[in-house]
C-alpha cells in the first residue's frame, strides 16, 4: 500500500513523502492517526502541484533574501541611548531597538526575532556587531553604534 505522509514519521519517511508500506500499518494507524493519507491518483497530483508552488515561493523568498542580505552588509546603525559617564547604559539595547534603528535609518522592514544581538542585549556604549537571519542559511551581518547621551 502506498501512502503520502502528511507529518514527518519516524523510520518511515518526512512530510510529503510518497512511501509503501504494509496495508494494516496504513489503514489501522497511519491513516486514522492523521499521519497519511492514501496514495491515490488525484492525491499524489494533489501532492506534486502543492510541491511545485512550495518550491517555487521559496525560491522567490530566497531571492529576496538573497538581496536584502547584499543591502544589507554595508549597514551600520547609530543607537543613541541614554549612558553614564562611565559609558554604562541605562537599560539595555536589544532586538527590538535595533530592529526600529533599522527601520527609521535605512528603511529595512526585519522581524524583530530575526535579529541576533551579541549576548542578547547591549549594556554600555561602543561599537558591536549583531547578525539577521533573513533565511535557512542566509545571514547578514551589521554593524552597530551606540552611543550615549546625557
Amino acid at each position: 500500500m502506498e501512502v503520502i505522509l502528511t507529518q514527518d514519521v519516524k523510520n518511515l519517511g518526512y512530510k510529503d513523502d510518497c512511501v509503501k508500506v504494509r496495508p494494516g500499518y496504513g489503514r489501522n494507524y497511519l491513516i486514522p492517526r492523521g499521519m497519511a493519507i492514501e496514495a491515490t491518483v488525484s492525491a499524489k497530483k494533489v501532492l506534486a502541484e502543492n510541491l511545485k508552488q512550495r518550491a517555487f515561493k521559496e525560491d522567490k523568498i530566497r531571492k529576496e533574501a538573497e538581496v536584502l542580505a547584499e543591502k544589507l552588509k554595508d549597514v551600520k546603525l547609530v543607537i543613541k541611548t541614554k549612558a553614564a559617564a562611565t559609558g554604562k547604559i541605562y537599560g539595555s539595547v536589544n532586538n527590538i531597538q535595533v530592529a526600529e534603528a533599522l527601520k527609521e535609518q535605512h528603511n529595512f522592514e526585519v522581524d524583530r526575532k530575526k535579529i541576533d544581538v551579541a549576548n542578547d542585549t547591549i549594556k554600555e556604549t561602543g561599537t558591536f556587531k549583531a547578525m539577521v537571519n533573513l533565511y535557512k542559511d542566509i545571514k547578514a551581518e551589521i554593524t552597530l553604534e551606540v552611543v550615549g547621551e546625557e
